[in-house]
């Protein structure tokens, strides 16, 4: 017994330096890419086709008018930045709350459904209905919305099992895909190429605008998400489990939904389904925090992070100009197919 108590006090100091150098990486790990995307951001409005000073740059964002700069920065490349970075935001945030509740990493927003329902709203309203662009966002996003509750609803069975969401979600996804195809099928060519644009994830013709919502969006939700993130870390124990801590499992499951499906909807009604963002930030930061913590807000950094630096590679980086989802379609693909591979290896879920 007295050894027991001797070594009780040495057990707890390893435990205790165990959470200060988790909480130091966790820390390091969110400055890091805070600081990253702040770097991006600026990158993005300071280089181009033509490289302007931080000075002009500053003077633009403040309100200054400035000789070219005040068009080339404060017209094309802010609005187009911030979109960037509002969309990845989102989309990080959105896929790392489904894959943590769903305790898989193939249950990303882009993977279930949710922005193919957005995808082929935009279709319609693009090839079909002749909207505007703003009316095409708004379009987009309640369709997504609409469709995220009829995959809820067809998987509610006494509850929400977590592998008969993700197999509704691909079902109802496979559907959707196929009324894109019937859809542009019978599309004049130039009205095909507008609607593809948007299918493959762009940000060309961002403006504040169409950033307005998403922005509201994000301001709004993202402090409700990162609330819930405790009730997030319960849930990815099992509901039983989550259950037995105290958390309410379906209320919380239904909040974490809403939130992340508007700000899926909201993204993808700005810029379009960009390709693998919601499914590559959850993973990549999850292996970067370690396992313990929620990688929600480290996620959506990451998101940010990504589409910033995808798109200045789409536009520069390649001789000639791609859309952003092109990028991040060409880094997430492999990921997929190793994320499969590493799966049936360990035969289970990942």
């Amino acid at each position: 017994m007295t050894a027991v108590q001797e070594a009780s006090p040495a057990t707890a100091d390893v435990v205790a330096a165990g959470r200060r150098r988790r909480a130091r990486r966790r820390l390091l790990v969110h400055v890091g890419l805070a600081v990253a995307v702040v770097v991006a951001l600026v990158l993005s409005l300071v280089l181009g086709r033509t490289v302007y000073p931080l000075s002009d740059v500053v003077a633009v964002i403040m309100g200054a008018d400035v000789d070219g700069a005040s068009f080339t920065v404060g017209t094309l490349r802010l609005p187009r930045a911030l979109t960037g970075l509002m969309v990845g935001l989102a989309f990080g945030l959105a896929g790392s709350t489904f894959q943590t509740m769903l305790r898989n990493p193939l249950a990303s927003p882009d993977v279930i459904g949710i922005s193919s329902g957005a995808s082929a709203a935009a279709v319609i309203g693009i090839l079909v209905l002749d909207l505007s662009p703003s009316a095409v966002s708004a379009f987009a996003t309640v369709v997504a919305l609409l469709t995220a509750l009829v995959i809820y609803l067809l998987a509610y069975r006494q509850g929400v099992a977590n592998t008969r969401l993700i197999l509704v979600g691909i079902g109802i996804s496979s559907m959707l895909a196929s009324v894109v195809s019937y859809v542009l099928s019978g599309a004049a060519a130039w009205d095909m190429q507008v609607a593809m644009r948007w299918l493959t994830g762009n940000l060309n013709g961002a403006t504040y605008e169409r950033l307005l919502p998403l922005l509201l969006a994000v301001v709004v939700l993202t402090p409700v998400l990162l609330r819930l993130t405790r009730d997030l870390e319960a849930l990815r124990l099992g509901d039983q489990t989550a259950a037995a801590l105290g958390v309410p499992v379906e209320r919380v499951r239904v909040l974490l939904i809403v939130c992340a499906v508007a700000l899926m909807a909201f993204g993808t009604a700005a810029a379009g389904p960009i390709a693998f963002v919601a499914f590559l930030s959850g993973p990549i930061t999850a292996r970067i925090l370690g396992p313990v913590g929620s990688p929600v807000l480290a996620s959506g950094l990451f998101g940010a992070l990504l589409v910033l630096v995808a798109d200045f590679v789409a536009q520069y980086a390649l001789g000639t100009r791609f859309p952003v989802g092109v990028i991040t379609g060409a880094l997430g693909a492999p990921f997929l197919i190793y994320l499969l591979v590493r799966s049936q290896r360990t035969g289970g879920v990942m």
